[in-house]
């Protein structure tokens, strides 16, 4: 998960990827401002983007998760690199199972992508998140000097 742009017609605040490798990367940079040609330890992750279902689209106030699917793996934005430290955190990803699967076989187009398993639609579990939350900043929502202990 990680903040979006929202350069388009999106409000959104987050965009959604599945990691699919780690890589650490020794690269010279030799662009304008370059210092010497040392060798740069990059790390990276190659990411398979989730796009944003907007035909079923989930807020708060409509009570509805968020849907994802991933775009086909020709489209030009369906795949990417990512600085480590962009990612915001972690989240839950459920299948939307009453959607089926994308390959009823279970044979993919790509053991890269690891799309073999693909569901054909994702909700983004806002509960996992919201619980997650009210856990490492319950001192927000229940400062320690509201809560009685017992001796």
């Amino acid at each position: 998960m990680v903040l979006a742009e929202n350069d388009d017609d999106s409000d959104h605040p987050f965009l959604y990827a599945r990691v699919i490798g780690v890589f650490h990367v020794n690269a010279v940079y030799t662009g304008g401002t370059m210092v010497d040609y040392h060798p740069r330890k990059v790390d990276v992750l190659w990411v398979r983007w989730f796009e944003h279902d907007t035909n079923v689209p989930g807020s708060w106030s409509r009570s509805r998760l968020d849907r994802l699917s991933f775009p086909p793996m020709s489209h030009e934005d369906s795949f990417g690199f990512l600085d480590p430290a962009d990612v915001v955190r972690g989240c839950h990803i459920i299948p939307a199972f009453a959607a089926k699967r994308r390959y009823a076989g279970g044979q993919g187009l790509s053991c890269c992508a690891k799309d073999s398993g693909d569901w054909r639609s994702y909700y983004v579990n806002r509960y996992a998140i919201f619980s997650a939350a009210i856990y490492f900043e319950s001192d927000i929502l229940f400062p320690a000097s509201s809560i009685a202990t017992c001796s």
